[in-house]
């Protein structure tokens, strides 16, 4: 039960330190190489089967969890969304049930 405990905290802490790292690169300028990678297309093959999620689908389903519709707009007030991140870690927000 305890290392389940601590599974799940790290689990939150990786989705919200995706999302502060994620917040920090949309606001930096066009021309920086984080951000140029952040929003590169490689249009490689996908393997067979289910497709998987990219760390971009995680991240917008996890935004989508924590600020609602309109996440995206969010981001670029960065008071807003330190506040935003602050109040999802401490009511545990991106809490989700393990199967």
């Amino acid at each position: 039960m305890v290392v389940m405990m601590i599974i799940i905290i790290i689990i939150i802490d990786y989705k919200l330190n995706r999302l502060r790292w994620f917040g920090h690169v949309q606001r930096m300028e066009e021309n920086r190489i984080p951000k140029r990678v952040l929003c590169m297309n490689l249009g490689t093959m996908g393997l067979r089967g289910r497709t998987r999620n990219r760390w971009q689908d995680e991240v917008r389903e996890d935004g989508r969890i924590v600020g609602g519709e309109g996440w995206q707009e969010k981001v670029h007030n960065r008071e807003e969304w330190k506040k935003l991140l602050r109040t999802a870690s401490y009511h545990h927000i991106l809490l989700v049930p393990m199967e």
